[in-house]
């Protein structure tokens, strides 16, 4: 008996962004990117995501769905995803933010100033 679960998704990106402005929505990406990330080396690897994914709720995932994870986030094919990876990721992965509001695309910021 197969079982049809659907998981609804509520994208609170859009109104984030609305309520902390630009840089404050940047600097929560920011604060996001430091939880998952090791500390050491300050990347977001496999190790990283596998000890935390805990606090995403994610702790059932397989080894080889968290590598998929790594994989799209990581554009420069490092293995691993840096701050920058990660918020762009982000946006990538948010529907209201690639066709709502664009009051970020006029904010100048550099994610490396946020850390």
């Amino acid at each position: 008996m197969a079982l049809d679960q659907a998981v609804e998704f509520e994208d609170y990106f859009p109104s984030m962004m609305e309520g902390l402005g630009a840089e404050g929505f940047i600097m929560e990406l920011c604060n996001g990117f430091r939880l998952l990330m090791d500390g050491e080396k300050g990347l977001i690897t496999f190790e990283s995501l596998k000890r935390n994914s805990i606090l995403l709720g994610l702790q059932d995932m397989r080894d080889d769905e968290l590598v998929c994870m790594l994989m799209e986030g990581d554009l420069d094919g490092d293995g691993a995803i840096n701050q920058m990876e990660f918020c762009i990721l982000m946006f990538r992965l948010s529907p209201g933010m690639m066709v709502g509001p664009t009051q970020w695309m006029d904010y100048e910021f550099d994610v490396n100033e946020m850390s």
